[in-house]
């Protein structure tokens, strides 16, 4: 299959063949490396060697300078070449006197090569001069010459400046049909009617096509797509057509010129038909491929992927053959497309700065594709596993005599007492002899809030034991902490959940049995959540939430990789104090003990039962508040735990794999704010400054697209495989989930930074509403995002319209950038209206 694409995409082209000589050249003799406006000039060597080249396609020669490289006429004459030359006319009117005066003179002084002359190139094109100005020019060098005397300028010049004939012994014209943004079939058409136009109108005089070609590489425009294998068929056929038609043509231009693509743009540097190299770029006989080192680029990729799609095929042998082919699939398209990052830029000329850009952004290219591969192995193995290597479900409940002494530790900060007293009775119901319950209330600064906790408990009876500390360093952490100090001695079990949670009756009489095993360490459930089908704001936190524990929490599970959650979790309690309790200096206190408990050589199982649900983040500002401080977390995991995932140990190379790439999609989303800074600063760039900040290559943005949607579809995909919910409810799960990105951007980038950052405990009740436009004020940084990237969006269209199909990727790029930012709005505006109707 790889073969087989790269073959497509080179498939060779069958253009009429041509034998025999070429009409003439535009030549600029600059080297590969030279640069006029550096004072960078060819040697004689140099340009005589160009010339001889040449004359083994064409006995003429079309130049746009006396001044510049005026060896030109000395060697050409000592080749034997026919020049038509030119005195290059623009604003600067003395330096138009010295071209023209060069001009006479050298056509006097080389009669027999110099056979005709013009007097300035596309001139009233640029509006450099007036008219009447040029038409003295011309005037001028006609009386003290005898070769004939031309202008050249495009065809609609000519037109509309009739007068302009009467002072020319013949008529140059420019004919482009790529600049029109024409199809490349309809290209040579196109030319012979402009010719046939002018013969027309002027038929008493002689028509020269001084400039006609089609680029090899660059920009496409509008209908116009710049190649090797279209600039091939498009002069072949020219060269075919105008024998036939005895047509008098220059073709545009003898060799590629970089150094042009600064001055007028990228497109201008591959109009030779040799490149900067002097390399023919294609032959004129025969078909014309586009690549003609696609098979090598070809097995380069194959082996590039082979060993790898070996190993994944044997080493998950247990998944659908099916699941097995998509993902081989995955890895050769990865690999196809690092072997045509790599390769690409020896396309284009690039300049130093050119090649460090590239050297730098190419690793962000390869975070791209092993995102997308690692995303993929999550897809491939969700969607065709036979089934699930670790599966865990509910247990019959053991003999009250064999029940583990469980101790459920319950934190609290600040929480309204109404809210925790139905948890408390959720737990006072439990269908389980040995237990406890703490209630640690730490640092809550409000008697009103904590003394009626403090009561309740009293008046459930001994299981339940209340404390307030005041001050408490360590923020849940601490607290629990400061439980497992005060946890009765019977306890084999420490459980943990959310001040906000109803647990079901059988939660523990379901699931300690696992503890009768002494490699198991942690019972997970899903963090679930109540009371959100009625509200819109809660009930599309709610399935973003599940979807986590429906795809993700299992995926790792296949490898003991899972993310202990601090709610709804059980965990021995000889592992926990024998491993050093809870660790105060993460405010992800809960991910940190998992990753050491399989450090430590335990078991964590994951059960897949909603035995527990609570409330979602009340508003948008504590929805986000929630995910940064897990993004920061992780990185403050990262950053300690960094040599357990990286060097080999105790951790499995499963539990490595899923520690270092889980936070790998929380990356994309920082690396995401980044590169739209350099978006937007490059698109300023481009609108203000084209000439300096060029359109990006589609080397970048084709990956980046792919990306984009190949992520979409996974993410899609696997919620309606996995999460019980609709289409309706999906969509806004994606919504709220994307509104997230720049929260999580902000997390990585501060976790990476910082060293601590303060535990802010997620509002789950409403607060007091605002208006209308204090609902934008905690995502006041996304709006300012989707103005900019929109108004990134309007100034490009403005500036370069869809005339070229980089500029219109670009602008593609830039709106689906701005999709996080817009759906923060969005999400941050849906949850103050619902709570306005809950109000």
């Amino acid at each position: 299959m790889n073969i087989g694409l790269w073959w497509w995409s080179n498939l060779p082209h069958g253009p009429e063949d041509w034998k025999g000589p070429i009409g003439g050249f535009a030549l600029s003799a600059f080297q590969r490396y030279q640069n006029p406006l550096k004072n960078d000039f060819p040697s004689d060597e140099e340009i005589n060697n160009d010339l001889k080249l040449l004359k083994q396609y064409t006995p003429r020669i079309r130049t746009y300078s006396t001044l510049q490289n005026p060896q030109v006429y000395r060697l050409a004459d000592k080749q034997g070449l026919q020049v038509m030359a030119g005195a290059w006319i623009d604003r600067r009117l003395d330096n138009n006197e010295k071209e023209i005066e060069t001009l006479i003179a050298q056509a006097r002084r080389y009669p027999n090569s110099i056979n005709r002359v013009i007097v300035g190139n596309e001139v009233l094109f640029r509006n450099d001069i007036p008219p009447e100005q040029l038409m003295a020019y011309v005037d001028r060098v006609r009386a003290a010459l005898r070769q004939p005397v031309s202008v050249a300028e495009p065809d609609y010049i000519w037109l509309k400046y009739p007068e302009l004939a009467e002072h020319v012994d013949f008529i140059t014209v420019h004919l482009f049909p790529y600049w029109n943004g024409m199809d490349r079939k309809d290209a040579i058409g196109a030319a012979l009617g402009s010719y046939k136009e002018l013969r027309a109108k002027y038929p008493n005089k002689p028509v020269v096509i001084g400039e006609i070609g089609w680029p090899s590489n660059g920009d496409r425009f509008q209908r116009a797509d710049p190649s090797v294998s279209n600039e091939a068929i498009f002069l072949r056929q020219w060269f075919v057509t105008a024998k036939k038609e005895n047509i008098d043509y220059y073709v545009m231009e003898a060799f590629d010129q970089p150094w042009k693509e600064k001055l007028s743009g990228r497109t201008e540097a591959y109009w030779g038909m040799f490149n900067a190299d002097r390399q023919l770029k294609f032959p004129f006989t025969g078909p014309v491929t586009e690549d003609t080192a696609w098979p090598w680029k070809a097995l380069a990729a194959s082996l590039l992927a082979l060993l790898p799609m070996i190993w994944f095929a044997r080493h998950y042998s247990r998944f659908k053959l099916m699941g097995r082919f998509f993902f081989c699939a995955l890895i050769q398209l990865a690999c196809g497309l690092i072997t045509w990052s790599a390769t690409l830029p020896f396309n284009f000329y690039l300049s130093w700065i050119d090649w460090t850009m590239l050297v730098l952004l190419f690793p962000a290219q390869i975070a791209i594709l092993a995102i997308l591969l690692i995303n993929g192995f999550e897809f491939t193995e969700v969607l065709w596993r036979r089934g699930w290597v670790r599966h865990a479900g509910l247990l019959a409940p053991d003999p009250v005599e064999k029940q583990p002494f469980v101790s459920i530790h319950l934190a609290c900060y600040n929480e309204p007492p109404e809210m925790v007293i139905i948890t408390l009775d959720s737990l006072a119901a439990l269908q389980y002899e040995n237990y406890e319950v703490l209630v640690i209330d730490n640092n809550t600064k409000d008697p009103a809030i904590w003394k009626p906790v403090q009561e309740y408990c009293e008046k459930l009876g001994s299981k339940f034991r209340f404390f307030h500390l005041e001050p408490w360093p360590g923020f849940k952490a601490g607290a629990l902490n400061f439980g497992l100090k005060e946890t009765d001695p019977r306890a084999d079990v420490v459980a943990v959940i959310d001040a906000d949670y109803v647990v079901r009756e059988d939660w523990l009489a379901t699931l300690t049995g696992y503890f009768h095993d002494p490699k198991v360490a942690v019972v997970q459930c899903p963090q679930a959540h109540r009371d959100f089908e009625h509200n819109r704001f809660r009930r599309m936190t709610a399935w973003e939430y599940d979807g986590f524990f429906r795809i993700g929490m299992h995926h790792r599970n296949e490898r003991n990789a899972i993310i202990q959650h601090g709610t709804m979790t059980m965990v021995r309690r000889s592992a926990l104090e024998g491993t050093g309790g809870w660790s105060e200096w993460t405010i992800c206190e809960d991910a940190e003990l998992g990753l050491r408990l399989m450090h430590a050589g335990y078991e964590l199982v994951y059960v897949d039962e909603l035995m527990g649900k609570g409330l979602t983040p009340a508003d948008f500002k504590a929805y986000k508040s929630q995910r940064y401080r897990w993004a920061f977390g992780a990185m403050q995991i990262l950053k300690g735990r960094w040599n357990w995932m990286t060097k080999k140990g105790p951790l499995s190379g499963g539990q490595r794999f899923h520690f270092l790439t889980g936070w790998f999609s929380w990356f994309a989303d920082a690396l995401h704010l980044i590169f739209t800074m350099m978006a937007i600063f490059w698109t300023a760039g481009m609108v203000a400054f084209p000439t300096i900040f060029s359109l990006p290559m589609q080397l970048f943005l084709i990956p980046v697209i792919g990306f984009f949607f190949a992520k979409a579809i996974f993410g899609i995909v696997l919620y309606r495989a996995r999460v019980p919910c609709g289409w309706y409810d999906t969509l806004m799960a994606s919504l709220a989930s994307m509104g997230l990105s720049h929260a999580i951007a902000r997390g990585i980038l501060h976790g990476l930074t910082r060293e601590k950052t303060s535990f802010v405990v997620t509002a789950k009740s409403r607060r007091l509403g605002g208006s209308n436009f204090a609902a934008f004020a905690p995502v006041r940084e996304e709006l300012l995002m989707a103005i900019a990237l929109l108004s990134c969006v309007i100034g490009m269209g403005m500036r370069f319209g869809t005339q070229y199909v980089e500029g219109t990727l670009w602008m593609f790029i830039l709106a689906a950038q701005s999709i996080p930012y817009v759906s923060a709005v969005v999400g941050a505006w849906i949850a103050h209206k619902a709570g306005d109707k809950a109000g």
